[in-house]
């Protein structure tokens, strides 16, 4: 009896015992499969908020869709599209951009830097034409090969009110030695009222079309004869300030003033010293000359301009211009300078111009100048007045599209007077100039050019120059 007891016991025992261990692992899976329940929720939980939150973009954009950020590049991409769409004659005229919060930037901000060189080669009949016959700064001086002007630009919005410009100029004289000269620095008003805008620094006044241009942007290789003689080799420019007014009328009106200081070689027939004698004495149209101190506003040299543009038809545009300069000159306390001008400018270009060929376009100066000249006792040569008046007149025809062929006359003279003997300023000048030009794009040109000069001091002359121009960067529009 107590046998059996003792064998059930144990048997209950070992089933007990062996039943342990399957508890135990259902306990394990049982925990197990509350942690994934968990787990599923969680991640689904995740899911649901990145879910939400995709939902909700997808509203917005869908109504309001947003604009990309510009980069920079876009921003002056953007700047100079709009430069070169505006009209000719709000061309002057920018709205400025408001300021951001943060100061004068609001994306008005950027600046083209260019460089351009013009390189020329040819032959003349002259052994030096650099002496009488080539007299502009930037025109061919001499036989065989010469780099006359090459040229860092800049330009740029300064801030929401003004932009500013620069031209560095470096060329290489007859003996291939280099010459620097800062040839314009001014900032230009972009946001005064009522049509007005101002100019001030260091410019190419606005006398005529021609003389306020660079020579990259001239339809023939060298400066014409009457503006040499009445501006110099360098052209009108100076120190001052220009005030201009686009009036409200139909068609294009602009009237410009500039007060400058009319002072050095870039104003030639004013407050110019000229040039020394072998003795060392400064002189202009063989008068000695003093140097003119600033005494007052008679001392300044006065730029007034009137232009305007009228549409003939759909296919023609005609601009015109009268211009005048007046000031002192150095030859005595008291002498004055007058310089007056007309400009034609007409272009023809039909409607179905391929790449803007065929083109024709006509441009016309014609400048008189009245110089006072004080008498020179040492010389001698008495007082008297210069008078000095002539034209140009240039037709350029794109005959096909990179193609164009143009014929330039030119005139000047002057009237019978005491003047230093060999001066190339005076006497009578013509010259008759074909050219032809090939732009393999709007970044290089190739110019042939045939000159036929005549003049009291040189007779006849025959000249052929060839130029290759490029340029490099972003140039700023120029005026129409």
């Amino acid at each position: 009896m107590n046998f059996r007891i003792i064998i059930t016991s144990a048997s209950v025992l070992m089933f007990t015992a062996s039943a342990w261990p399957a508890e135990d692992q259902v306990q394990q899976l049982q925990l197990q499969l509350i942690q994934l329940q968990a787990d599923f929720e969680k991640t689904r939980h995740l899911q649901q908020q990145q879910i939400d939150a995709i939902t909700q973009k997808l509203a917005a954009l869908s109504v309001a869709p947003a604009a990309p950020a510009r980069t920079d590049e876009q921003q002056k991409l953007e700047q100079e599209l709009a430069t070169a769409l505006e009209p000719p004659a709000a061309a002057s005229r920018n709205t400025p951009v408001a300021p951001s919060a943060g100061g004068a930037k609001a994306g008005s901000s950027y600046m083209n830097l260019s460089f351009g060189t013009l390189i020329d080669a040819g032959w003349s009949s002259v052994t030096d034409p650099s002496a009488q016959l080539q007299l502009g700064d930037h025109d061919p001086s001499k036989r065989g090969f010469l780099l006359r002007n090459a040229e860092i630009s800049l330009d740029g919005a300064i801030d929401p009110y003004f932009k500013g410009f620069a031209n560095i100029v470096l060329k290489l004289d007859k003996n291939n030695a280099t010459d620097i000269e800062l040839e314009e620095s001014y900032l230009q008003s972009t946001a005064l009222p009522a049509n007005l805008q101002l100019k001030a620094g260091q410019y190419f006044a606005s006398f005529g079309r021609q003389n306020a241009q660079h020579p990259h942007a001239w339809s023939f290789v060298d400066q014409p004869l009457i503006l040499g003689r009445a501006f110099g080799p360098d052209g009108l420019r100076s120190l001052g300030a220009q005030l201009s007014w686009l009036a409200p009328t139909p068609f294009y009106t602009e009237l410009f003033l500039s007060i400058l200081d009319g002072q050095g070689g870039t104003a030639f027939s004013f407050r110019n010293l000229g040039e020394p004698d072998a003795a060392g004495i400064n002189r202009y149209a063989g008068r000695a000359t003093s140097d003119r101190t600033l005494r007052g506003p008679q001392d300044l040299l006065f730029v007034p301009r009137l232009a305007s543009s009228f549409e003939l038809s759909d296919s023609q545009t005609l601009l015109a211009g009268v211009s005048a300069a007046i000031g002192p000159n150095d030859t005595g306390p008291h002498r004055r300078t007058e310089v007056y001008g007309v400009d034609f400018f007409w272009k023809w270009k039909p409607a179905d111009a391929a790449q803007g060929f065929p083109c024709l376009t006509w441009q016309t100066e014609a400048l008189y100048r009245r110089f006072e000249a004080a008498g020179d006792p040492i010389v001698p040569l008495p007082a008297e007045v210069l008078r000095d008046y002539g034209y140009y007149s240039q037709l350029v025809w794109g005959f096909v599209p990179r193609w164009n062929a143009g014929l330039r006359v030119d005139y000047a003279s002057g009237n019978t007077a005491a003047a230093e003997a060999g001066d190339p300023y005076r006497g009578q000048r013509y010259r008759f100039s074909p050219e032809l030009t090939f732009l393999p794009s709007e970044f290089s040109k190739i110019r042939l050019q045939y000159n036929y000069d005549h003049g009291d001091l040189f007779g006849n002359a025959h000249s052929v120059w060839m130029r290759l121009e490029f340029g490099l960067g972003a140039h700023a529009a120029h005026k129409y």
